[in-house]
């Protein structure tokens, strides 16, 4: 019986379905050997040589494997199609050949297959082939390039920029993409225009509506009415005359259906029509795949394998009709620049099955099922046929022309099952026109003039970033959402109502990459160098010169920047962000000068949240304000006086707070509150900031002595209470924020008295109830909740309680993901007590690098970029 390695155990049991009892199939739970976070990993001196680990989870995984070959002589590596799957075949064959676990006489093949079906994995192992050495190093050098930069740029970061965290080859390219769109929206400057449109009736009373276009007999610009001047002045010139049709035209036209779904374009699609973000669509897609239900999901290909097309053309014909069926198959190019790229499309792995007939998978699945489904039926269908219709109305006199425009769909084609999504709205000229003709005069119902301001580029969503890193050709498909994830992760951006918003410490960051390692965040510089890494996988390069090509410059500026003071690297960076820092002000004077104590000059200061500019004058002048300008979101404002002292209205590292008065040698903590979540901080009173800076609130004296109080703290409202006899005091959660300022002593008393009855819960009560019962432990019994948690909902089992990742909703959470978790985290509980139990026999010698090999995790990830 062959041993087949797959990285996941769900995608172990879809394929043990189809193996049957002749193949033990195991799991090697993503990547078994990583590179150690310490110096020293990937050695420039010796020619790049890279020290890789067996994580301390993964251990256990390999042993299962090498346990394996001893009873079956035969190692199959069936990890996915894409460079991490075969970098994870390299890594498993590696790490079993210095275990003796592979011998002389073990044969070691490899497999793939692009969808997890019966013919896909039998034609599979029909066809076995040895590992892609090229792809193996083309993955080498991605991860030594990475890890090149991360570990000798991110320690510069932190020494010159306290606060931030971490720089990156690719991410550090996405942050600076976010950042320089948000100076754009910054330095924008809108500008005023008007336009005039006229509610117009045909002989019949059919009512349309058409735009100016010709005044005076000149043709209009965009700007051409530029105030409500000019706007009125036209409004007159039309009502004051006559209007005819002067011609009508009607041209046909076409649209055809969009290429299937590659990683980009599904993530994009997904991004448009749910709200789902890079990651939450790539791991939905995941189980799909894994569940047998959509081929591979990690792919730059738009072809179809010649029998898919034939089984997408039938479902066509079956569903709607022979006449949605083109004469012959679309072909959509695959733009993949390498052949390593160019697998399949995403698509389903049959065509009759529609997301309804998903009837066990969650509902995001279906949802994403779903749109891959409609996605592939449209790309194979006949084209929409249009009718787009022009009418040009004008005055007798030619002075004034108006323009209406309007479309007919004749024929729906594949309109019928899909349309593809928009970004950004545009002004779709879609609307029907009554029946109109040459000559025909037009009955004025209402002219009206409408301003307008342009608007400066919007910012990005997670789909119209992964569709300018394609175009620019940074990163990859498959590492678009760890990117992304990455980014937000490290607080440089966050994401508010889809959009993306670079944070201070980001835009610290961005500039001083661009100042002192400028090549190093070029765009044009990453696309070349991920062409030559393309062209590694190919076996056109060899990877150790393009790694030795890239060392030999960096370390120089790496080496440079290293020398320079803080105070060097701050000048230059005020200097580089003075146009954002200190623009103008209306009333001219100068925009360095402190507008607090009118003395001091402001300058650009760091912290651990990432810089803020503040007055000079510190600590005489406290004045600061976010590095985003005057006026900023989060900008101090006083929000009155009360008994002598300003009361402030801030934002700090944890959001907005009040303060009262202002930092002086005698007084450097002065009292502060936070604002409580629900509060806006626009909406802020000098009265609602003295309810906050008057906690904590005593509630009176409890029955048993001791005051009762409420507050908010870290984990929300509270009531506590401290009996004479208890060692500390007892904190009770309370929902209502309200309740702080509201709650009176008999409740309060209560959910004291519920918290001391049961103190391993928040907020007192009997038994905790679950969020969502997902049913018993599938292998081993038991009952498998998801739970709400002090950090938030988390998965419980007996007595293992598994976090659940930020980007998964907890209504959401499935039993398969549970499992998962739960192992994960059972795994990494184990060997801490076998770790403990060796550490009381062996020398503390011995015991070190057991502890220092902890740290690596063994899940797969996208390459860390």
């Amino acid at each position: 019986m062959p041993v087949v390695v797959v990285e996941s155990p769900a995608k172990a049991k879809t394929i043990n379905k189809y193996l049957g009892s002749d193949y033990t199939v195991l799991a090697s739970y993503g990547h078994v050997r990583d590179l150690p976070a310490k110096d020293g990993s990937v050695d420039p001196d010796a020619d790049f040589d890279m020290k890789w680990e067996v994580g301390t989870d993964s251990r256990k995984h390999v042993k299962a494997i090498a346990d394996a070959l001893k009873e079956d002589n035969n190692l199959i590596l069936a990890t996915d199609p894409d460079r991490e799957g075969e970098a994870i075949s390299w890594h498993l064959e590696e790490a079993l050949r210095k275990r003796r676990a592979i011998k002389k006489d073990t044969p070691v093949s490899r497999v793939v297959f692009n969808a997890i079906t019966k013919s896909a994995v039998t034609e599979a192992m029909q066809n076995p082939r040895q590992v892609d050495q090229p792809l193996v190093d083309a993955y080498l050098a991605r991860r030594a390039l990475d890890y090149l930069v991360g570990f000798n740029l991110s320690p510069v970061l932190w020494r010159k920029l306290p606060g931030a965290r971490s720089a990156g080859r690719v991410q550090s390219v996405c942050l600076r993409l976010i950042v320089e769109r948000e100076m754009e929206i910054e330095a924008f400057n809108p500008r005023e225009y008007w336009s005039v449109k006229a509610l117009l009736a045909t002989p019949r009373g059919q009512e349309f509506e058409a735009r100016l276009t010709v005044l005076g007999g000149e043709k209009l610009d965009k700007y051409s009415l530029e105030n409500s001047t000019a706007a009125e002045l036209a409004v007159q010139a039309i009502t004051s005359r006559e209007l005819t049709v002067a011609r009508v035209e009607a041209k046909p036209a076409s649209r055809n259906p969009s290429a299937p779904f590659m990683t980009s374009t599904l993530q994009q699609e997904a991004s448009r029509k749910f709200g789902m973000g890079a990651r939450q669509c790539m791991s939905t897609a995941q189980r799909l795949y894994e569940a047998g239900y959509i081929t591979y999901m990690r792919t730059d290909g738009i072809d179809m394998a010649p029998e898919a097309v034939t089984a997408t053309r039938d479902a066509i014909a079956a569903r709607y009709g022979a006449e949605y069926v083109p004469d012959s198959p679309r072909i959509y190019k695959n733009k993949a620049k390498n052949a390593q790229e160019a697998h399949e499309c995403i698509r389903p792995t049959d065509m009759m099955r529609t997301a309804d007939d998903l009837k066990t998978v969650e509902a995001d699945q279906r949802k994403l099922y779903d749109l891959i489904w409609k996605r592939t039926i449209a790309c194979q269908m006949e084209g929409a046929r249009l009718e787009r219709t022009t009418v040009d109305i004008a005055s007798n006199d030619r002075q004034v022309g108006l323009r209406a425009t309007g479309q007919v769909v004749l024929f729906d084609g594949f309109l019928r099952v899909y349309e593809e999504g928009r970004d950004d709205v545009v002004d779709d000229d879609d609307k029907r026109l009554p029946q109109i003709a040459e000559g025909d005069r037009t009955d004025k119902r209402s002219v009206t003039p409408e301003q307008h301001f342009t608007q400066p580029p919007p910012r990005y969503t997670e789909a119209t970033l992964v569709k300018k890193m394609e175009e620019l050709g940074i990163g990859r498909p498959s590492t678009y959402a760890s990117v992304i994830t990455t980014i937000q992760d490290r607080e440089y951006v966050r994401k508010d109502k889809n959009r993306l918003f670079p944070e201070d410490k980001g835009r610290i960051v961005t500039i001083f990459l661009l100042n002192f390692f400028r090549q190093y965040v070029g765009y044009e510089f990453t696309a070349n160098l991920e062409e030559e890494l393309d062209d590694v996988s190919a076996g056109e390069r060899n990877y150790k010169n393009v790694l030795g090509r890239f060392w030999k410059d960096f370390s120089v500026a790496i080496a440079e920047t290293s020398e320079l003071r803080i105070t060097q690297v701050l000048d230059v960076l005020d200097e580089a962000l003075a146009p954002q820092l200190y623009p103008p002000r209306e009333d001219g004077s100068d925009p360095r000068v402190c507008p607090k104590c009118g003395q001091g000059q402001l300058h650009l200061k760091t912290s651990r949240t990432g810089g803020f500019v503040g007055c000079g004058n510190y600590p005489e002048c406290t004045y600061t304000r976010p590095i985003a300008g005057e006026g900023a979101d989060g900008d101090e404002r006083v929000l009155g006086e009360d008994g002598g002292d300003e009361i402030w209205l801030k934002a700090g590292r944890f959001g907005p707070y009040v303060q009262r008065g202002e930092p002086t040698p005698e007084n450097k903590k002065p009292p502060r509150a936070s604002l409580p979540r629900g509060w806006n901080k626009d909406e802020m009173t000098l009265e609602k900031a003295l309810t906050l800076l008057s906690l904590p609130r005593q509630i009176g004296e409890h029955p048993e002595g001791g005051m009762i109080s409420s507050n908010f703290g870290r984990f929300g409202p509270y009531v506590m209470h401290q009996l004479p006899d208890e060692a500390k005091p007892v904190y009770a959660n309370v929902k209502d924020p309200n309740d702080v300022f509201e709650i009176g002593m008999n409740r309060a008393v209560e959910l004291l008295a519920e918290k001391r009855a049961n103190p391993g819960r928040r907020g007192g009560g009997s038994a905790a109830k679950p969020l969502k019962e997902l049913g018993e432990h599938p292998e081993s019994g038991g009952a498998v909740n998801v739970m709400d948690g002090r950090y938030g909902a988390y998965v419980k089992w007996e007595k293992v309680n598994a976090t659940i990742p930020k980007d998964v909703a907890a209504a959401d959470v499935t039993m398969e993901q549970a499992v998962q978790w739960i192992a994960e985290k059972s795994a990494k509980k184990k060997p801490a007590k076998r770790k403990t139990a060796a550490k009381a026999k062996a020398p503390a010698k011995k015991a070190a690098p057991k502890k220092a090999s902890a740290k690596k995790a063994a899940t797969k990830t996208a390459e860390s970029e």
